[in-house]
């Protein structure tokens, strides 16, 4: 895959290249930091498990809102890069973020809706699953960053 670099056709992929692997780096700090930081610290705060879900209950609220957009840009600006490069790889980018979608679909719409009606003992149970699904999502939004990434740094490097 070879990029053009003067042409407006260069142009506008290298914006969307921008773009997709910035709003890549927006997903992957987000979970990344929710999965490092936030979630040991809260586990470490010594908060009741009332205390604990309500706490996670409101830190989540909203949240899916503002995560629908960013990985629908992502699967669009996949879809367009692969079509004006006719990269193979971009197909595999676009499968690892179908399949991070997916999994965020199931925390967002059967995940928490199950949790948020959880008796207290089914409660351990849920966030562990639900920091399986997490790190599920990091992993593949992480693989098909990378993967975009270095696809364009090394045809970016080819072109010159």
């Amino acid at each position: 895959m070879s990029y053009p670099a003067v042409t407006l056709p260069g142009m506008v992929l290298s914006l969307l290249l921008t773009a997709h692997l910035g709003l890549a780096a927006m997903w992957c700090g987000s979970m990344g930091y929710s999965l490092l930081v936030v979630q040991p610290k809260l586990a470490r705060a010594g908060l009741g498990d009332d205390q604990l879900e309500e706490l996670l209950t409101l830190l989540a609220q909203g949240n899916r809102w503002k995560v629908v957009p960013i990985v629908a840009a992502l699967l669009a600006t996949a879809a367009v890069i692969l079509t004006l490069t006719g990269s193979a790889v971009f197909i595999a980018v676009l499968l690892l973020y179908c399949a991070a979608a997916a999994v965020f679909a199931d925390v967002s719409w059967r995940h928490w809706p199950t949790r948020v009606f959880a008796l207290p003992a089914e409660r351990p149970g849920l966030r562990r699953a639900l920091r399986l699904r997490a790190w599920t999502m990091l992993v593949l939004v992480g693989a098909a960053f990378t993967t975009a990434l270095w696809t364009s740094a090394w045809a970016w490097a080819g072109a010159s």
